[in-house]
């Protein structure tokens, strides 16, 4: 059994280590160290001290050089990393390669940032209080980051929260989720391998709820980085430090509309990824889908279909296509909203029941009661709901109702009716023939109302890692 040490220089470690279970069995297959009150603020003093001393900050050039160095690390390692994705987190091996690749990609992309992201000039000379002058902006780091990150993307989301810090140079620290922290220790090993100084990115997981709330509340952090639960990362937004700058990822109920002249051989097989990728565990998931009722039944039939022949077992096989849910207190709860819903009324076309207590049958349910949980709450779970509607309006409207609002989808022929739904739908992005969980991760990505604040995205996430220093001089 592997265990993995405390990752802040020069602190203790708290006498409790935290176990580690894969949801595939729910056995314990690494221990992790864990700090309170005293780890934290070591890691806080480190990091503070580190940006109040310029003479110690990295330059540009070395940055890059550790994160393409990173980069080739990880390449080297690709299966190690897909297999600890698969074991700790539950994402099938399949899905837990690509999430690798796109790791790496996205490391590169950090390296690609100064180039691509630099300062601006500043018009002068064009009006008599500007005369003789120039002026410009170059990048400099915001401060101290921490970042606060989830489960279900254990490798790529932590590559998004911390290579931006890097490449910005900004001193970062990074408290991963408690059921999936391996990823995320590896990926700080690694840029410390690649030749990253320790001091500059340090990861610990919180022995409780106190150490956690000091480590982003302390007035030393000047960006917060979260991805999670609204209800959490709203309490810890309102605990920051006047100045802080924040970016809160949550999760949402994403729904697809699927208009009447929709090519369901097309539409099919995208809803259904959309919708069982990573046992819905995607806060973009495919949940909600409205088709016009004179094709709901039958896509719902068809997709019910599919449903049933995904391979459901142990992510760490290379064969399989749905893996467990993160814990058996999320099965439970999944399960208490479907039958929540069936009992309501609406028609289980396949699925709705346990396999084991972290494996869920993928379900597909027919017209569940608009006032469900499932229709009105974000499941995060293998469960998608078909809705009938008679015009595209109420399709929308439905599809808006919510205070939750992220990414959307609409499925049809038409150019138009995609540029009315695009035009009308509440929601960051529109995917048009495709599902709501697409991402390339250099496109913002932004929950609206309870979904979120801010932009996601490796580029967008470096522009709120830095400032914008401006110079103004004569010209003579």
């Amino acid at each position: 059994m592997k265990h993995y040490p405390l990752m802040v220089p020069g602190a203790t470690p708290g006498a409790k280590r935290a176990e580690v279970r894969s949801p595939n069995d729910m056995q314990v297959f690494a221990t992790a160290d864990t700090g309170g009150a005293a780890v934290v603020e070591r890691a806080l003093a480190t990091a503070y001290g580190l940006f109040r001393d310029r003479d110690q900050w990295i330059p540009v050039p070395k940055r890059i050089e550790v994160l393409h160095k990173a980069a080739e690390i990880m390449q080297k390692r690709f299966e190690e990393l897909a297999l600890l994705i698969a074991q700790e987190g539950g994402k099938p091996l399949i899905d837990a390669r690509v999430e690798v690749a796109r790791a790496i990609d996205g490391v590169k992309n950090c390296a690609d940032l100064p180039r691509s992201h630099p300062g601006h000039v500043i018009p002068m000379n064009v009006n008599p209080a500007s005369a003789g002058r120039m002026a410009f902006t170059q990048k400099e780091p915001i401060g101290v980051v921490v970042a606060v990150s989830a489960f279900n993307h254990p490798l790529n989301l932590i590559v998004h929260q911390v290579a931006p810090a890097v490449i910005a140079g900004c001193p970062v620290i990074v408290k991963p989720a408690a059921d999936t922290p391996l990823s995320c220790f590896t990926f700080v090993q690694i840029l410390r391998d690649a030749g990253y100084p320790d001091v500059w990115a340090q990861a610990l997981m919180t022995e409780n709820r106190e150490a956690a709330t000091q480590l982003v509340a302390d007035k030393r952090v000047a960006f917060f980085s979260f991805i999670g639960s609204a209800a959490v990362g709203w309490k810890l937004k309102a605990q920051l430090a006047p100045g802080a700058r924040a970016a809160l990822e949550h999760g949402g109920a994403a729904p697809a509309i699927v208009a009447e002249d929709a090519d369901l051989d097309l539409t099919l097989p995208k809803l259904s990824k959309g919708g069982f990728y990573h046992a819905g565990q995607v806060c973009v998931s495919v949940q909600r889908v409205f088709a016009h009722r004179s094709i709901a039944e039958k896509l719902a039939k068809g997709l019910a279909e599919l449903a049933k022949k995904l391979k459901v077992g142990d992510a760490t096989k290379p064969d399989t296509e749905v893996g467990p849910l993160i814990r058996p207190a999320e099965l439970k709860r999944v399960d208490e909203w479907v039958q929540e819903a069936v009992k309501g009324g609406g028609k289980l076309l396949c699925g709705g029941k346990a396999i084991s207590e972290t494996f869920y049958e993928p379900t597909v349910i027919l017209e569940p009661p608009a006032d469900s949980k499932l229709s009105k709450m974000e499941v995060f779970g293998p469960v998608v709901c078909v809705y009938a509607y008679d015009n595209m309006d109420e399709a929308i409207a439905r599809a808006n109702s919510l205070p939750v609002a992220f990414q959307a989808s609409i499925f049809t022929r038409s150019y138009s009716t995609a540029l009315r739904a695009y035009q009308r739908l509440d929601a960051s992005a529109v995917m048009l023939n495709d599902h709501t969980a697409f991402r390339v991760d250099w496109m913002p990505f932004a929950g609206l109302r309870e979904s979120g604040f801010g932009v996601g995205g490796i580029p967008y996430t470096y522009h709120d890692m830095t400032i914008e220093k401006m110079f103004v001089a004569p010209t003579a």
